[in-house]
């Protein structure tokens, strides 16, 4: 059996397709005649663009807007002037077009591979995919056709770029594993998009897979089997059977509201990263945006997104929730998320440095660019304004401050706005939580972010393997932190949210229900099964289990008691 991560849930059964995706070679030489060279350099960037422009028709039809727009995003970075001019300065330099494209790729997914943040990382993935594409191009080689693989097929391969998954068949398809690639990977994102089960960052596969041999994926767990037993096929066979069944069950809470069993009300949220995410919220029977994550209006631009571009994003994803809630994260930058054009300082432990609000209140002028834009934007919806790792009362006041400057200027200018738009901040630290009493007096709202409360409570770098033991939002020590956040919320009548991964943990979800958090916000993926989980349980029964974790001592005691209950 392989282990890796799951994707994309779901389980198949079939013989293994393998895809290859090597680099085509290409002979290194010193162009006769340069503006010939450039010539040939632009024509296949035209053929490039009216090549992916189909593509992202094709996958607009198959899988949605959103992973259209992935592939449209590769147009939109080939044609951006910086590229194209460094590109011509390389075969100006005497470098064939081959070349140059090669170069000046690899100069951007260093840029962007710079950063553990899986998102940025992604960024490099697309740079890689329009380099393979072009030099195919350039070189007269045949690009990869997903879309010929037969019925039954589970694809393999080291990484699949996003413009050879635009064209899987989704009828024909069992299952995606890869060598590379996680869960916020493209072929992930495009498998869930599909609902194809998938497994990634799966070690040696390419080495130990062979076509034609057969095979089970199980999405969920994350595993693969290669040339499964009768007994394995049979066990898998009565899994999918179940996840299928289990599916359809699903879509009865399509169309209600989220409450528990006795008829507590809770709010459903969805969590996005840009505009059009918030299609897949709604499609999912979201209730409103939990999170926005906005720093990928920064990642995907070459500068500063204006005040204008933000606005309009900002609007856009107010309009398409239609008055449902929309709470917007300001800029999250640092740690794992670089974005270069900021020039930040490289740091020894960026986790700890100059981070997040830290950064926007030093950066006051591109921060105010945003909170004008995020209050402007307030007039078309219900947005709230969340501040990210807050760790003090000062940080807070300084941001109501700024907000109320900017109001201030809004009305001298006649510009309308929500005069009651909500200030909140998102808790994940130990120092937050030690002092959640004090900012529930002067926020409006708390969302609690418990990827890095669980990594700050337990002093763990996620990225360590050696201590990633220590990594479990079922530790005591947070299990506990996340009870007072919620309890001081509740004693000051503000309301409490989760939009971390945890809130769409199905053991944690009666622990949740009994502490009193008053909003769930999860992938659009989970927001009906959410629903679900939080439908099966009473407060009374909720409470019976939070008592016995509460008396835990070890994560692994926390996590038995939980599954045990899991229902």
């Amino acid at each position: 059996m392989y282990k890796g991560i799951g994707g994309s849930s779901g389980y198949g059964i079939g013989k293994i397709v393998i895809i290859k995706n090597d680099m085509p070679v290409y002979e290194i030489k010193s162009p006769e005649n340069k503006e010939n060279e450039i010539k040939r350099f632009l024509q296949a960037v035209d053929k490039f663009i009216e090549k992916t422009t189909k593509m992202a028709e094709h996958m607009r039809k198959t899988a949605g807007e959103k992973n259209a727009e992935i592939i449209e995003g590769h147009i939109i970075m080939l044609s951006d002037p910086f590229m194209q001019d460094e590109i011509k300065d390389k075969i100006n330099s005497g470098m064939c077009a081959e070349e140059a494209v090669d170069k000046v790729c690899e100069q951007f997914i260093e840029m962007f591979t710079m950063t553990d943040d899986e998102l940025t990382v992604q960024r490099a993935a697309d740079i890689k995919d329009i380099r393979l594409r072009l030099l195919k191009i350039l070189t007269g080689d045949r690009d990869i056709d997903i879309s010929e693989v037969p019925k039954g097929s589970i694809i393999v391969a080291k990484d699949l770029t996003p413009s050879m998954t635009a064209g899987i068949v989704k009828e024909n398809v069992e299952g995606i594993i890869t060598q590379a690639g996680g869960f916020t990977s493209h072929s992930a994102i495009l498998a869930r998009a599909l609902e194809i089960p998938g497994v990634f960052s799966v070690d040696d596969i390419t080495d130990n897979a062979r076509d034609g041999m057969e095979a089970v994926i199980d999405g969920k767990e994350g595993c693969v089997i290669l040339n499964p037993s009768k007994e394995e096929i049979t066990e898998y066979t009565a899994k999918k059977e179940k996840y299928l069944k289990d599916k359809e069950e699903l879509n009865k809470y399509r169309n209600k509201a989220t409450k528990t069993a006795d008829s507590i009300e809770i709010e459903l949220f969805g969590n996005i990263g840009k505009p059009e995410d918030a299609k897949n919220v709604k499609d999912n029977d979201g209730e409103g945006i939990g999170l926005f994550r906005t720093e990928f209006l920064f990642m995907e631009n070459t500068q500063i997104p204006s005040e204008e571009e933000q606005f309009e994003a900002y609007k856009k994803t107010a309009v398409m929730m239609d008055g449902k809630e929309v709470i917007i994260r300001t800029l999250d930058v640092g740690g794992d998320k670089n974005i270069p054009y900021l020039g930040m300082e490289k740091e020894d432990n960026p986790f700890l440095g100059f981070r997040a609000v830290r950064y926007c209140l030093d950066r006051k002028e591109m921060y105010k660019i945003q909170l004008r834009a995020l209050i402007r934007a307030s007039v078309f919806g219900k947005i709230k304004i969340m501040i990210p790792l807050v760790t003090c009362v000062n940080e807070l006041r300084e941001v109501k401050v700024l907000v109320e400057d900017i109001k201030a200027d809004l009305d001298r200018e006649n510009i309308p706005y929500d005069k009651n738009i909500s200030v909140g901040v998102m808790i994940e630290t130990p120092a937050a939580s030690e002092i959640a009493d004090l900012l529930a007096k002067e926020a409006d709202f708390f969302s609690i972010g418990t990827n890095d409360l669980t990594q700050y409570t337990m002093a763990v770098d996620r990225g360590n393997s050696k201590v990633a033991y220590l990594y479990s939002v079922y530790n005591p020590a947070v299990i506990r932190s996340i009870k007072r956040i919620i309890s001081a919320a509740a004693n000051e009548n503000i309301i409490a949210g989760m939009c971390g991964e945890a809130a769409a943990d199905p053991l944690l979800t009666p622990l949740l229900i009994s502490f009193g958090l008053k909003e769930f916000s999860v992938n659009a993926s989970s927001i009906l099964r959410t629903r679900a989980q939080i439908a099966k349980w009473t407060k009374a029964e909720a409470d019976k289990v939070a008592d016995e974790v509460m008396k835990c001592a070890t994560q692994e005691e926390v996590y038995e008691i939980l599954k045990r209950y899991q229902r």
